[in-house]
């Protein structure tokens, strides 16, 4: 009898953190590797959200707080939604959490039952699937191709719900992808929603700010009024605000809900770091000013890797309208053999011999649910991008 559980059966670890795990690895041992796999901002968190959480270790704010949240951090979070997405929300209808994952994660843990469905567009975040398996549902994909530039349309949401589904996750801009919604296109898959009044949405927005050429980002319950009392609006300051290691995530939605979820945090980790919640408020109710100065680099970024890319025989790159990821197809190289002998027979091949011969690591596409495609954060150096794609070309130049 295995004395591990038959829950942990049913997920594998995240593969993205797998291959950063495999490059640092092989810098460990010497080599010069180029890592485009973690999805983590290079630039530095600002100053002044490391000077207000300097503030309150002085202050002696390191003590226990709420299980799911500071009231000050709440009324940052609930001005943060008035002001930026028009959504009125009261400090009880919001979560804190330890990252934008525990925050979904806890919805999930709190709602799902056995043989509840999860409605995920494809490609999908790694993390998305094994939560929804965690919390024992059945996670249902729906692939969005790279002709509808990977946005799910509101034929194929309409046909994938039934009398099972609880959650459509919807996530905008997307990781891997770094497809946005318009508001048109947005408000075609809420009117399906409108239609299907079981059916809760998880709107991941933790890319919000991360839009380039004049992209207007908008969220399921903004377009969408009469899904307010069905939607979890989901974010965090981790890739905006470049505070991933801080950890801090929140959502906001129907009072009953994070109710529910305040309840599995308060058995499983309680408060996130009350040194990070002060970091983000200040984050939220400080200046913004520097997110615009970002995009500028992220957007120079993007279109030096697209362009970059697309040179490539074989490799075809879509130009997405935010975050920091591009989805490559390699469906023109597969059945091609390196120099070392490894035949590309997908897209995880394809990534492995990437990293072994050439240096180079990014996530290969069936983690996300949809091949044959590869992952790359652009999320690092122009210096460092254009080695890593000089040494791809080079790499499929070679393939035979």
């Amino acid at each position: 009898m295995s004395f591990l559980s038959k829950t942990l059966e049913r997920v594998k670890p995240s593969p993205t953190i797998a291959i950063t795990a495999m490059a640092g690895e092989l810098k460990a041992a010497g080599r010069d590797v180029i890592g485009l796999s973690a999805g983590e901002p290079d630039f530095d968190t600002p100053q002044n959200i490391k000077d207000a959480a300097v503030a309150a270790i002085a202050a002696g704010k390191t003590k226990y707080t709420a299980p799911d949240g500071i009231i000050e951090l709440k009324q940052a979070i609930c001005a943060k939604f008035e002001r930026e997405n028009g959504l009125s929300y009261e400090p009880a209808q919001v979560s804190v959490g330890t990252g934008g994952k525990q925050t979904l994660y806890n919805a999930l843990m709190a709602t799902l039952n056995p043989g509840d469905e999860v409605l995920i567009p494809a490609p999908y975040w790694v993390s998305y699937p094994d939560m929804v398996l965690l919390a024992g549902g059945t996670p249902v994909a729906v692939e969005a191709s790279l002709e509808t530039d990977f946005k799910l349309t509101p034929e194929q949401l309409e046909a994938a719900i039934n009398s099972k589904t609880k959650w459509f996750i919807f996530n905008s801009p997307s990781n891997p992808s770094g497809a946005g919604y318009t508001r048109a296109e947005l408000k075609a898959l809420t009117d399906v929603l409108m239609r299907h009044p079981h059916v809760w949405v998880m709107s991941d927005d933790m890319y919000e700010h991360l839009v380039f050429d004049g992209f207007e980002f908008t969220s399921p319950a903004q377009v969408e009024p009469g899904l307010y009392d069905r939607t979890l609006t989901c974010n965090g300051v981790s890739k905006a605000y470049a505070m991933t290691g801080w950890r801090i995530g929140y959502a906001a939605g129907p009072q009953h809900l994070i109710a529910a979820m305040r309840k599995i945090q308060s058995q499983s980790t309680s408060n996130p770091s009350s040194i990070s919640q002060w970091a983000a408020v200040e984050a939220l109710n400080g200046p913004q000013d520097f997110l615009a100065t970002n995009n500028v680099a992220f957007k120079r970024r993007r279109d030096l890797v697209v362009a970059k890319l697309n040179a490539i025989q074989g490799i075809t790159c879509p130009t997405p309208e935010g975050a920091f990821y591009v989805y490559p197809s390699i469906a023109g190289l597969i059945g091609k053999t390196t120099s070392k002998g490894t035949v590309i027979e997908n897209d995880e091949t394809f990534a492995k011999a990437l990293l072994a011969e050439a240096d180079v690591a990014v996530v290969f596409g069936a983690a996300f649910g949809l091949s044959p495609n590869f992952r790359v954060s652009y999320a690092t150096s122009d210096e460092a991008l254009t080695e890593a794609c000089a040494r791809i070309a080079a790499f499929c130049a070679s393939l035979t």
